[in-house]
C-alpha cells in the first residue's frame, strides 16, 4: 500500500499540475468509490474485514486508474467502442484477480459475477474519460 501512495503522490507532484486533472481525478474515484460500494452493498462482493465500507486500498486503486485515464488510457477514449472492449475485458478480470490477491468474495459465484462486470465496465470506461475530462463551470 504504500507504494501506491507513493505513486500517487509522485502523480500529483509532477504530473498533475493542472487543477482541472486534480477535480477530474476525485470524480473519477469518487464514481469508482459510489460504484464499488453499491455492488458491495448488493451482494456482488465481500470483503473478508468489513461488508460496510470500502478498504482503503481499493480506494487507493480508484485513485490510480483515475490518473491513468488521460495518459496511458487516454488511447481508450476514442473511438468509444475501444473503451467498452477494455473494459468488458479488463474490468472483470481485475476484480477476478483482485479477488484471488485479496481474498475478495464472489458470493454470485464466478462467472454470473464476471458477466454483471463486463457490462458494468463496458459502460463504464467511456463515462469515466467523460467525468476525467469536464471542465469546471
Amino acid at each position: 500500500m504504500l507504494i501506491a501512495i507513493a505513486c500517487l503522490a509522485l502523480h500529483l507532484l509532477w504530473v498533475a499540475t493542472a487543477y482541472d486533472e486534480w477535480r477530474g481525478l476525485l470524480r473519477v474515484a469518487v464514481c469508482g468509490w459510489v460504484l464499488d460500494s453499491a455492488l458491495l452493498h448488493l451482494g456482488v462482493f465481500s470483503f473478508a474485514a468489513s461488508n460496510v465500507v470500502l478498504p482503503l486500498w481499493l480506494a487507493l486503486i480508484w485513485l490510480l486508474f483515475a490518473s491513468t485515464l488521460p495518459y496511458s488510457l487516454n488511447w481508450t477514449k476514442r473511438p468509444w467502442w475501444v473503451g467498452s472492449l477494455l473494459g468488458a475485458v479488463g474490468g472483470p478480470l481485475s476484480y477476478w484477480g483482485g479477488a484471488k490477491l485479496a481474498g475478495v468474495g464472489l458470493p454470485l459465484g464466478v462467472a454470473p459475477s464476471l458477466v454483471l462486470l463486463a457490462v458494468i465496465w463496458a459502460m463504464l470506461i467511456p463515462a469515466l474519460h467523460g467525468l476525467a475530462g469536464a471542465r469546471a463551470r
